[in-house]
């Protein structure tokens, strides 16, 4: 649940791959091994993910297209986001590690020059790539900040997955919780429906779905502990936003 403490949570690696074929087995061998792993396959996908759960290590594929990976890894080196002005989702000094389908020199050079950990020939044999993981965590472990999101009165300790509104717990489903950091990075915008399906639920196209107002309004009523506050406000025929 968001609001226990992760003093004894296994470290989180996130693994970003839009094919599903090679991120799916290698998610579940992660999740086997004790890591609490978690696959994005799109760009923005990867950043909500981020947001709401920390990263120690990062496993970077094939995106939506060619460029896309190691566009995403200049911004997780302190690049420009996409949205100019929005909070950095990315850990300082995250380890990333690159998978590219190619190992020639031209791959190597371009990995490393945009601030790759370390490479690794896609799809990778899973013994090898749990190695080079175990490594760089190891190597990075003393380097990790605590990170929390303040809007008035609700605070998200992002790392503990705590979050407390007047000072008192809520207990949020995950799905709840990452729709609820993500229109914190930026409470007063208006994200629009489609934004958040694809941030938070990883749909890569438009879908007809309730799944977005159904978990907005649970969290709108988890969020509503002192008179008539509102949270979660519904912006008819646009989207939500936060205050």
């Amino acid at each position: 649940m968001a609001d226990r403490a992760c003093v004894e949570r296994p470290p989180p690696v996130l693994v970003v791959e839009h094919d599903e074929r090679i991120a799916r087995p290698l998610v579940e061998q992660l999740v086997a091994d004790g890591y609490r792993a978690r696959l994005a396959r799109t760009t923005e996908h990867a950043r909500v993910l981020a947001r709401a759960d920390p990263p120690h290590l990062a496993l970077l594929g094939e995106l939506e297209t060619p460029r896309a990976a190691l566009e995403l890894l200049a911004e997780i080196r302190g690049g420009p986001l996409a949205r100019p002005g929005a909070p950095n989702p990315w850990p300082a000094g995250l380890p990333v590690i690159v998978m590219s389908p190619q190992a020639e020199q031209p791959d190597l050079l371009r990995a490393f020059d945009a601030g790759a950990d370390d490479f690794l020939v896609r799809p990778p044999g899973y013994l090898e790539l749990r190695a080079r993981l175990r490594a760089l965590l190891t190597r990075t472990a003393g380097d990790r900040d605590s990170r929390r999101v303040d809007v008035g009165p609700l605070a998200i300790d992002l790392h503990a997955h705590a979050v407390n509104l007047h000072g008192r717990p809520l207990r949020l489903r995950r799905l709840e919780y990452e729709l609820l950091v993500y229109l914190a990075g930026e409470p007063r915008r208006v994200f629009a429906k489609g934004e958040l399906l694809r941030a938070v639920w990883g749909y890569p196209v438009p879908v007809s779905t309730r799944t977005l107002d159904s978990h907005s309004s649970r969290l709108r009523r988890k969020l509503r502990v002192e008179g008539d506050e509102q949270w979660v406000v519904n912006v008819r025929g646009v989207g939500y936003r936060l205050i």
